[in-house]
């Protein structure tokens, strides 16, 4: 005899194969949102350090702030890349949709916002040697931070990639 299997049976299977939890995993069990949110947070903090031990000075604005080493939105990417890559494997479609999308932040962070900042940098300059007459010297300068060198990008990548493994292997 054949079966049909009516949408109130399979809520009700779904419901009791998982526990009674509705069949979807909660937000703290998503080990590529929490890699992700974790490698931006370690990113930020780990760039007070970095700039201490390069200009000696604590900058408390790192915390929240682009540029600098290591790079937090490569280290997002990169984790959530590789978190999906654990957990659904790498054959399906989101997480090729994750690398594309870590290439793409990757890509502009050394590349686009890294010139932006230069030229950013470069026109305070010139702004700076105006008279103060001049209109444009009372200007608010540009930020000059916006961009990552490719150390910053790979070390920030590493860092991702770190993280969903720790993630991984702590679950």
């Amino acid at each position: 005899m054949d079966e049909v299997l009516t949408a109130a049976d399979v809520t009700t299977s779904s419901a009791s194969s998982s526990g009674g939890g509705g069949g979807s995993p909660s937000l703290s069990t998503n080990l590529p949102l929490i890699s992700a949110f974790l490698a931006f947070a370690v990113a930020q903090f780990l760039k007070l350090f970095t700039t201490w031990f390069k200009e000696k000075r604590w900058d408390s604005k790192q915390l929240i702030g682009s540029g600098g080493m290591p790079s937090s939105h490569s280290a997002t990417v990169a984790a959530l890349a590789v978190a999906i890559g654990f957990e659904e494997g790498t054959q399906g479609s989101s997480f090729a949709l994750a690398v594309v999308l870590a290439a793409i932040v990757m890509y502009d962070a050394s590349g686009i916002r890294l010139h932006a900042g230069r030229q950013a940098e470069l026109l305070n300059q010139i702004v700076c040697e105006f008279p103060p007459e001049h209109p444009i010297s009372n200007v608010r300068p540009l930020r000059e931070l916006l961009g990552h060198t490719p150390l910053q990008v790979v070390m920030g990548a590493i860092l991702g990639c770190v993280v969903s493994y720790l993630l991984r292997s702590s679950v």
